[in-house]
């Protein structure tokens, strides 16, 4: 069957919600600084809702198999930009991985960004990821800028 690429509404809450337990799952073991217990990365509901962001998802036979939002956001004063499109809570659980499901929803969002006169396009990936990396590589990005860290307590 071919998969289905739509806007998410809130009868995929439940779902989403378990694709951002995969998504905290497995990027604590590349940050330390998360806590333990339940994370709630993404007001879900509120991206949904809000003018300036949208969240998408690829259906495939009635099963949710990847997730990922858009947002419009400001961007500093002294760049060439004013705007960028910042986006977010890319996941594909594990055993959809491979299908191509997250170029049909980079494809989703970059075109819900041009539809909005943005096109700098921004992500944070954690360089411990290397798939994601690769994939958001295929998909036109480029590494830009690295944010490195310290805990004086260590």
């Amino acid at each position: 069957m071919t998969p289905i690429v739509r806007k998410a509404t809130l009868e995929d809450l439940p779902v989403l919600m378990e694709f951002m337990d995969g998504l905290v799952n497995a990027e604590r073991p590349m940050d330390p600084t998360i806590k333990d217990g339940k994370v709630i990365y993404y007001d879900l509901t509120e991206i949904m809702a809000n003018k300036e962001s949208d969240l998408y998802v690829v259906e495939l036979n009635n099963e949710l198999v990847a997730s990922g939002y858009a947002k419009i956001k400001d961007d500093r004063p002294y760049l060439k930009h004013k705007k960028q499109g910042y986006l977010g809570f890319m996941f594909v659980p594990e055993k959809h991985r491979g299908n191509g499901y997250n170029k049909l929803i980079m494809d989703a969002l970059l075109k819900w960004c041009k539809e909005r006169n943005v096109f700098e396009i921004r992500l944070d990936v954690y360089e411990d990821n290397p798939s994601a990396i690769r994939a958001y590589e295929k998909a036109g990005l480029k590494k830009h800028l690295i944010t490195m860290r310290m805990n004086l307590k260590d």
